[in-house]
């Protein structure tokens, strides 16, 4: 199997739902993050791993496994995801510009089967992503 990300997107993909993910115990605050936002919908935290000097991660609280599982019925929350993110950028200083990456499934290197906006700034971004 592969290694860096790409590995851990293909493994947690054939362990979706056999328990909590990373980000569900972030919620429940059984893990600690360095969190810069949080409301009755979402929570924002730094990503421990980050891939630009801004690097910080946008989460609903109720878990939605992938982007490709959204219904109508998400449609307010994913906008409001989007809002807290631009917001948050802000707050960050990513006036110049920022990426907005969202990962789904395995051959989208998606390995925390949570739902999640990576928020990348504070350098010139290149194209294509990978």
């Amino acid at each position: 199997m592969a290694d860096g990300e790409v590995g851990k997107a293909q493994r947690a993909a054939a362990e979706v739902g056999t328990e909590p993910t990373i980000f569900s115990r972030i919620i429940a605050r059984s893990v600690p993050a360095t969190i810069l936002y949080e409301d009755d919908e979402c929570l924002v935290f730094r990503d421990v791993a980050p891939q630009a000097p801004v690097h910080f991660l946008v989460i609903p609280k109720r878990p939605i496994p992938r982007l490709s599982r959204v219904g109508p019925q998400d449609t307010q929350l994913l906008g409001h995801l989007m809002v807290v993110a631009a917001r948050t950028a802000q707050a960050e200083g990513l006036s110049d510009g920022y990426r907005l990456v969202i990962n789904d499934g395995k051959h989208g290197a998606q390995s925390v089967y949570h739902l999640h906006l990576h928020v990348l700034g504070g350098r010139q971004m290149s194209w294509p992503p990978g």
